[in-house]
């Protein structure tokens, strides 16, 4: 792989060494030593292996919308905003997928612990390679050939996937929703089509990473020789920047941090589309933009819960949101 990659010249790897792993729903994570033979210079000494699980015998989860991402969009972003990708894999009837990555370990660093926020210069950090992320492919058209649908296709798909998604979520956990939040909820599924029209426009749009959390920035070290790394790619669609915000602040902050940070982040982010030539796109569209976001997040806790994640990640994050949607008057926005 490393050969094919270009980065092992004449020398070979002659042993590997699982330095540590870590098992999660869909996937495990593998970091290796590598110890080569020959004239290796430059070759790295460690890698990511991501990789898929195997059930009875077989993949149950292919992940084509990360390996996607690296064989076809991580080139088109500047600044190195992914790891590198030396190898993919989809899965097949034997064997499940594979990402072989670049290391990061020794040159960035997750934050905090989750749940516990950054520091505001880590926010910006952050934010600032979020917005570098949405300015690259700022309405360009290669989002849609990347993806193979329209933005206003996927929303619409999500929308009329989460109707379900609440049926079977009202079965299990019911007696958590009260009727004023059930009829929220309703309203919501209702409104899809004036919240999705913000879509047919067709401007305005981007690549949005999908599962924008803290825990997926990896900080560098030596922030004058490395930028942000953005990580785990699963969920990659276009959409409105601002989603990406708003799961970072409206979903995973509770309000007195979020009331005291969040608009100036905002500022600071719409500044970055700025400098990198993003235009006609005003601070009141963001705004807008933002609200809007923080009503379709209502939506992910649900399809958190009905993908057997642990309460304690769906719960919090839905108290959370329905939080935000109040202070920024988010129902306005609703038939």
């Amino acid at each position: 792989m490393l050969r094919r990659a270009g980065v092992v010249g004449s020398g070979r790897v002659c042993a590997v060494e699982v330095l540590s792993a870590v098992t999660k729903l869909r996937s495990h994570t593998l970091r290796l030593g590598l110890k080569y033979e020959g004239s290796v210079v430059g070759a790295p000494t460690s890698l990511i292996m991501k990789m898929g699980h195997l059930r009875d015998g077989r993949p149950p989860y292919g992940n084509r919308r990360e390996i996607g991402f690296y064989r076809n969009v991580a080139s088109a972003l500047p600044d190195r905003l992914a790891p590198r990708c030396y190898e993919t894999a989809d899965a097949t009837e034997a064997g499940p997928w594979r990402l072989l990555l670049e290391d990061l370990t020794d040159t960035h660093f997750i934050a905090t612990e989750h749940p516990l926020p950054p520091a505001l210069p880590q926010c910006r950090s952050a934010i600032q390679a979020w917005g570098r992320l949405h300015a690259a492919l700022w309405d360009d058209p290669r989002s849609s050939v990347f993806l193979g649908r329209s933005a206003n296709a996927v929303w619409t798909q999500y929308f009329n996937s989460s109707a379900e998604r609440f049926a079977r979520f009202m079965d299990r956990f019911g007696e958590a929703m009260p009727a004023q939040r059930r009829a929220l909820y309703e309203r919501l599924l209702d409104s899809a089509i004036p919240l999705l029209a913000r879509f047919d426009e067709g401007r305005n749009l981007t690549l949005i990473h999908g599962d924008a959390h803290w825990w997926n920035c990896f900080l560098p070290r030596d922030d004058q020789h490395e930028q942000v790394r953005l990580l785990d790619w699963e969920d990659w669609t276009i959409g409105a920047g601002a989603t990406d915000l708003a799961y970072m602040m409206a979903m995973l902050w509770f309000p007195d941090r979020r009331r005291r940070i969040e608009q100036p982040l905002l500022d600071f982010y719409h500044d970055v589309l700025v400098a990198r030539g993003v235009r006609a796109y005003s601070r009141q569209i963001l705004a807008e933009d933002y609200r809007r976001s923080v009503l379709l997040l209502m939506l992910r806790p649900i399809w958190q819960a009905t993908n057997n994640l642990p309460a304690r990640v769906w719960w919090p994050n839905l108290e959370r949101n329905f939080l935000a949607v109040d202070d920024l008057d988010c129902r306005e926005l609703l038939v």
